[in-house]
């Protein structure tokens, strides 16, 4: 069955890529064809967790250049670009295309490339001071899709325990 299901993400990415990763390759410079895979990827996890509650709040999209920030060979206008790509098609990216970007780091980027990853998607749930149920969901399902334990999922939440709403009712 996991057969079936790795056939069905994969054949689920459109040809030539999903406008976010057509986005991301148009704006970082370089033939780097797998940082390009793996910037597009980590962006839409991190599009995925910022619009788990159904908000992509201007917090959120400010973490989200901040981490685009770091990618060496983007401008700040292939930042803009790439978030207004995000805010177009967030809907899609959260939920139709986030599988096919966590398999995407799942193949190309090493366990601990992934637990940093982690560590930025929980970073930005948090962003707002309040991790809803609902990101927490999101970043479980996520931890699970980039082949992270549940040890590592609380590893990582438990820097921002306090924020956790589950936690203040």
């Amino acid at each position: 069955m996991l057969r079936w299901l790795a056939e069905k993400i994969t054949s689920a990415s459109p040809p030539g890529g999903t406008p976010l990763e057509r986005t991301v390759r148009a704006e970082m410079s370089g033939d780097d064809e797998e940082g390009t895979r793996i910037v597009a990827a980590i962006t839409g996890l991190l599009g995925a967790v910022a619009y788990a509650d159904r908000e992509y709040a201007p917090v959120e999209e400010g973490r989200i250049r901040e981490q685009l920030a770091r990618v060496e060979g983007l401008t700040t206008t292939g930042i803009d670009a790439i978030c207004a790509v995000l805010r177009e098609h967030i809907v899609d990216i959260s939920t139709t295309e986030a599988p096919i970007y966590a398999r995407e780091l799942l193949d190309l980027a090493d366990r601990d490339f992934r637990l940093e990853v982690l560590d930025a998607l929980v970073d930005l749930a948090a962003a707002d001071d309040e991790i809803t149920v609902a990101e927490t969901n999101v970043l479980r399902l996520t931890a699970t899709a980039l082949g992270l334990t549940q040890t590592d999922y609380n590893a990582s939440q438990s820097r921002h325990r306090d924020k956790l709403k589950v936690l203040r009712s």
